[in-house]
């Protein structure tokens, strides 16, 4: 018998209005859990809580905070497999792949109970004679998070460790697809000893618990991780917001990885794999666009063909497997649509797209290869989030560098190449918020910025001590001792 699973609202679980049901990517005949969904009415009623938990909260001890973070953490480390194993099952990540982010997520609270210790301010001369002047952060307020179902885990991690870290309390909903990951996450962080109201969990479609965190005048912030067209409403909204909202918003990629003819071709093909495929290309970070040198363009497709036919393509907690199924129906319908509009518009399938057969029913593709693309072609400028790469051919390191900034997004890049003089030109020069060399372009350390540029980004960075810039604001304060 499936027990539901309750939200989380002014520390107490309590039920919802309705039920969403978790069912696992790799067999559809599997349910992970059912949760309560949320409403507006119980959404406001978290909002409320962390209203009324935010003035004893936002004047807690830095060693209050640090405990905190430190139980949390503690327990997500101790518990990685397990996590893990939920996570993979729900989301469709290989387990080794679920495993690793649980061990960031744990990673993640332990960097911020640190960083709790660490906020300091300034204090300095004014230029009035006789006038001392100090710089103080102090916390935002209610900060509603709204998180993506692709890394369920560690990106709500990354946005709800800082903010109570430096204060603030938190309304938290999580992408419907992915209630199992966030729920867990929350019952840790509900047994770390935070006082009740701080932290709120309400499961719910965006439509309207989304859409209830932008509206309430009591929410001071929000952060995102989703898609640009999402974003760009929650911006508006923000805006028109009365009084309005702080916003930080982590929207879609498009990222290029440049391979150049000096390149170890076999790095390269690790590189290109592991950034397109791995995670089942379902990372904002995913490496979708191949710009080859002309001089190595013909070896690097011959070896990524091979390296691909080796992919192991099934049931994400089986041993050895390399890609999982794609996380839904609607998404492998999006990516089996760019599949055709990449072959209607001229681009060659090289290998693979085709929809896969397993021991049980799940979203199981095989990672495609498009070659002879172009940058104008539309599997080349939108953002597919899939297993689906298109390889670009390029004359020189110039046109190369030129393909690779010419799109809207811009949030990571890499280069593949033996040579200092061009590493170290791409990393001045690509337009991209995280650049790589010779490594995939997704992953990046817990304790460095990630976040990007043009329509990638909008805001504060995410992760490390530039996490602060977000969910603390700055005060200037006179004294004149008289």
């Amino acid at each position: 018998m499936t027990v539901l699973q309750k939200n989380f609202i002014a520390g107490e679980w309590v039920d919802g209005t309705g039920i969403t049901r978790d069912i696992n990517p790799s067999n559809t005949k599997d349910v992970v859990g059912e949760y309560a969904r949320a409403d507006k009415a119980q959404t406001e009623k978290a909002i409320a809580a962390a209203k009324a938990a935010f003035p004893a909260w936002s004047r807690s001890t830095p060693q209050e905070r640090f405990d905190a973070l430190n139980r949390i953490s503690s327990e997500i480390l101790s518990r990685k497999e397990e996590l893990g194993r939920l996570l993979a099952r729900e989301e469709g990540k290989t387990l080794p792949e679920g495993i690793g982010e649980v061990a960031r997520a744990g990673q993640i609270f332990a960097f911020f109970a640190g960083e709790a210790l660490r906020l300091t301010g300034e204090k300095g001369a004014s230029v009035r004679p006789g006038l001392d002047v100090e710089i103080t952060r102090e916390p935002v307020g209610v900060v509603g998070m709204i998180t993506p179902w692709n890394f369920p885990i560690a990106i709500p991690a990354w946005k709800i460790a800082p903010a109570l870290c430096y204060g603030n309390t938190v309304v938290f909903k999580p992408a419907e697809l992915v209630p199992g990951s966030a729920h867990a996450l929350s019952e840790i962080i509900a047994r770390s000893g935070i006082p009740a109201g701080v932290f709120n969990l309400v499961v719910g479609s965006g439509s309207v618990v989304g859409q209830t965190l932008l509206e309430h005048p009591d929410v001071a912030a929000i952060s995102f991780t989703g898609s640009v067209q999402t974003g760009r409403k929650i911006a508006q909204a923000c805006v028109l917001s009365n009084p309005m909202k702080k916003f930080q918003l982590e929207m879609g990629g498009k990222n290029p990885l440049v391979v150049l003819d000096d390149a170890d071709l076999k790095v390269a093909v690790e590189v290109a794999v592991n950034g397109a495929y791995f995670s089942t290309g379902q990372r904002c970070t995913a490496s979708s666009r191949l710009i080859v040198t002309s001089g190595i363009h013909d070896r690097f497709v011959a070896a990524m063909t091979e390296r691909m036919k080796g992919l192991a393509v099934d049931d994400a907690l089986k041993s050895g497997v390399h890609v999982g199924p794609v996380v839904d129906q609607s998404q492998l319908d999006q990516d089996l649509r760019y599949i055709k509009i990449g072959q209607d518009e001229g681009a060659r399938l090289h290998w693979g797209g085709e929809l896969l057969n397993r021991e049980t029913p799940g979203f199981y593709l095989q990672p495609a290869l498009f070659t002879e693309a172009s940058n104008t072609m539309r599997i080349a400028r939108e953002e597919i989030f899939g297993p689906v790469a298109c390889v670009i051919r390029a004359r020189d390191y110039e046109e190369a560098l030129a393909i690779s900034n010419d799109t809207e997004f811009g949030l990571a890049s890499g280069i593949c190449t033996t040579s200092l003089k061009y590493a170290s030109h791409y990393k001045r020069n690509s337009e991209a918020g995280m650049v790589m060399v010779n490594l995939p372009t997704a992953g990046v350390d817990y304790h460095v910025p990630f976040g990007g540029r043009k329509g990638s980004s909008y805001g504060a960075r995410e992760q490390g001590a530039y996490a602060r810039e977000f969910y603390t604001t700055v005060k200037t304060a006179y004294t004149f001792p008289g």
